[in-house]
């Protein structure tokens, strides 16, 4: 018997996820990305790109294709689409499992401040213009033109359109992992004294954390929203595991 899994996608781990599920011949995997990212990395299992149209989009689509598990490996600020899809399993019946790698935690000597938003992030760093290295992707790189007096760099995987209106702006174009040393050469070379992140956990992106730590700079941490409670794991194994368990043939027998 073949399972039909779709991931909701969009992070390293999701790809991982789906190449390690895709090795088993009784699963047909199929990972679904929203589109945000222009030329996003090569997948290895088949490709769906773009919305469902909600949750009640979403829990059509599952049952029209016949899907057996639906997997949340979406990015952990991605709230809208993890409400959807535990409602679309909800209106289904469909199983959902999700990844949710762990938050950062601060630890001795870093200096962070955290806010509940992009918006609030803007906003507490001051009014004293600073150098500030805005590493928060381009989703929400405009409320920053909140706070003008401010220089930035600005760091995306894709180019930010329009550019911010504000009176001094550099942006990179870059896609991760990004080693701490390097992470702490790009700090010092562009004079950097508060970075603003997301807390989005795991080891690709950290290097910019522990380099502020290093350097005595301020990070201006966004919070994580709240996400739905539903069946998790934190890594690609232990999904991958929980998977095996659900569709254990020993267990489907009944013996």
């Amino acid at each position: 018997m073949t399972h039909r899994i779709l991931i909701l996608g969009g992070t390293t781990e999701a790809r991982q996820l789906a190449g390690k599920l895709a090795r088993r011949t009784d699963f047909s995997v199929t990972l679904s990305l929203a589109g945000r990212t222009e030329s996003p990395v090569a997948q290895g299992v088949p490709l769906r790109v773009g919305g469902f149209g909600g949750a009640d989009g979403l829990a059509a689509y599952l049952s029209d294709n016949r899907i057996d598990l639906l997997i949340d490996a979406t990015h952990p600020y991605a709230a809208r689409i993890s409400a959807n899809a535990a409602e679309a399993t909800r209106q289904s019946g469909v199983p959902i499992l999700a990844l949710r790698r762990p938050g950062w935690e601060p630890v001795a000597g870093d200096r962070w401040t955290l806010v509940e938003s992009a918006a609030e992030a803007a906003k507490a760093l001051g009014e004293a213009p600073r150098r500030v290295f805005l590493a928060i992707g381009r989703q929400e790189a405009d409320v920053f033109e909140a706070a003008p007096r401010h220089r930035y760099l600005i760091r995306s995987v894709d180019p930010v359109e329009p550019k911010l209106a504000v009176p001094d702006a550099l942006y990179l174009l870059a896609r991760g992992p990004f080693p701490e040393p390097e992470e702490r050469a790009l700090i010092e070379r562009y004079g950097v004294d508060a970075v603003v992140s997301k807390n989005s956990g795991g080891e690709a992106t950290y290097g910019k954390i522990a380099a502020a730590r290093g350097l005595g700079i301020e990070v201006v941490m966004i919070r994580r929203p709240p996400l739905p409670d539903v069946p998790s794991a934190e890594t690609v194994d232990q999904l991958a595991a929980r998977v095996d368990h659900l569709f254990d043939p020993v267990a489907e027998r009944g013996v």
